[in-house]
């Protein structure tokens, strides 16, 4: 109901022996009032056992009533149910008074109106614990559990919690700190048009507003630049027109726990396998000459980090080019359109701030032949700088929207499967964006992404979704309700052990819905208003 309403419950406990006694006696009531029938029935000539329906039906409550406290662990209470109703004008108050009258007969049951009685009835709702009104319902325990709105579960985190909407059931707001789960890797799943992008940026905003931690968005779309340019972050767009560069040869030599050059070996290896292609990726042979070129292009570096260049594409392609082995002939013309040919994006020094706290990396204008490549260097990327961020203590929030881009290829599949794994661990908290949990399922190794996320944000669902997450999840029917045919903004959302279905409504005539949005029809009011 639309109206204003104080709903107040006072329940008073009976003692044990008091109510048997009571229960007793009204027992010991009905069965002299079956008495008195019987003798009527025998005086009048019909049969004695034909008594009136509703002294047999009280004569079996008040049995089952005393069997319950005697020997079913029941206690008896008294129960005062009040519903006090406002509203500004008389009109306004017999309407709502007449509706919720509706309501309640719809499920059996009978509202009284305190005739005379509202000024009693008004005081015996506040919280002051007095019941002023006479008029009380016995009930045993389980009966009066039902009236206890304890069932709904509740998420309310304090410190750097983030908003998340509201509670579908009781309207309560839903503040939660990712960081507090044992593994705080989220997923955001929907069809589109439900909202998950949305929510993603609604959450990203609220990290932003909350927290002092870094925030990294990978988005093949473009969706998420101008909230980034908004919020002072940096965008770089990659793209062969850009004049954005990020250099894949970069190193950071300041890591004090790890070996940075095995590493930036191990994600050159894996870049050169996906640029040579093939069945069988790299001969153990082209291994040996990609390692050590590496181990040459990196000498100079590392013996002087402070004066020397930093290697470029174009450094290993040369070094490629004066080995010996016919191989390296072979990885060197793989290589070469990287190079000096049309997809030579990747082969510039770095000129773009990767210390800004809000960076997007939007990969929209970027052609098929580069996407792949370009996510296996944004996760270097990314791993690079969830690392440093880590050393000086600092957690990093990375998105990675339209995330079966991702699964699609082994590699880059791989390297998600890292990051959900071992990037937990250096405070990072990752969030995938995808339409369908099937692409989670694609293999086993993948399936570890699904298992490894204890934050779930589900949007509304297709119908073979639907299934699989019921499975997955042990969602019953009635949650799975909340994610079918649902509107945008609704869904469920699981916080570890913690389920809770969830409505979230963003004021849409603010500047930061305009920014956030991808609805066509929103984003044409927008211009029209312009």
């Amino acid at each position: 109901m639309d109206a204003e309403m104080t709903i107040t419950l006072h329940i008073q406990t009976v003692d044990q022996a008091a109510a048997v006694k009571s229960i007793k006696a009204k027992v010991s009531d009905i069965d002299k009032m079956k008495v008195e029938e019987q003798k009527k029935a025998a005086r009048s000539g019909y049969d004695m056992d034909i008594l009136p329906p509703d002294l047999v039906t009280y004569s079996n409550d008040a049995k089952t009533l005393l069997e319950d406290l005697q020997s079913r662990n029941e206690r008896m209470f008294l129960l005062t149910f009040l519903v006090v109703n406002m509203a500004p004008t008389r009109r306004e108050l017999d309407n709502d008074l007449f509706t919720v009258s509706g309501i309640v007969q719809k499920y059996n049951c009978t509202l009284k109106r305190l005739d005379f009685q509202q000024e009693d009835g008004f005081l015996s709702s506040l919280p002051l614990g007095h019941n002023g009104i006479e008029i009380k319902r016995g009930m045993t325990t389980s009966s009066t559990a039902i009236f206890v709105p304890f069932m709904t579960q509740e998420l309310r985190m304090d410190g750097e919690a983030v908003y998340y909407g509201l509670n579908a059931l009781s309207h309560n707001v839903i503040m939660a700190n990712r960081k507090k789960l044992k593994n705080p890797n989220g997923l955001f799943l929907g069809v589109p048009g439900s909202g998950k992008s949305f929510a993603a940026k609604r959450e990203l905003v609220n990290v932003f507003l909350a927290t002092k931690d870094r925030i990294i968005v990978v988005d093949p779309m473009g969706e998420y630049s101008p909230l980034i340019r908004r919020l002072g972050g940096q965008v770089i767009e990659i793209a062969p027109d850009s004049p954005h560069h990020i250099n894949p040869m970069d190193i950071d030599l300041s890591f004090d726990e790890e070996n940075p050059m095995a590493l930036k070996a191990d994600f050159i290896l894996s870049l050169m396998e996906l640029i040579v292609g093939g069945k069988d990726g790299l001969q153990p042979v082209e291994r040996t000459v990609i390692d050590r070129c590496v181990r040459q292009m990196y000498r100079e570096h590392l013996q002087d980090p402070e004066t020397s260049k930093m290697p470029t594409l174009q450094t290993l392609y040369d070094l490629l080019c004066s080995q010996p082995e016919g191989e390296a002939v072979r990885l060197a013309t793989a290589l070469e359109i990287y190079v000096s040919g049309s997809l030579n994006v990747f082969n510039h020094e770095t000129n773009v701030d990767l210390n800004r706290r809000l960076v997007c990396l939007d990969l929209k204008k970027l052609g098929a032949g580069l996407r792949t490549i370009a996510m296996l260097i944004m996760q270097d990327l990314v791993n690079s700088q969830v690392s440093m961020n880590f050393l000086r203590g600092i957690a990093t929030w990375c998105y990675f929207d339209e995330f079966h881009v991702l699964l699609r290829d082994r590699l880059t599949a791989s390297y998600c499967v890292a990051i959900w794994k071992m990037l937990r661990k250096k405070g990072c908290v990752p969030s995938a964006l995808t339409q369908n949990v099937k692409d989670f399922l694609a293999s086993p190794e993948i399936e570890n992404i699904f298992e490894n996320s204890d934050f779930l944000v589900l949007l509304s669902q297709a119908q073979g979704d639907r299934q699989i997450l019921a499975k997955q999840l042990g969602i019953s029917p009635h949650q799975l309700s909340y994610v079918t045919h649902t509107n945008s903004g609704e869904g469920l959302l699981f916080f570890g052990n913690t389920t809770i279905p969830f409505v979230d409504r963003f004021p849409q005539n603010t500047e930061l819905y305009a920014i956030m949005t991808t609805r066509p029809e929103d984003k044409k009011q927008e211009m029209n208003r312009a």
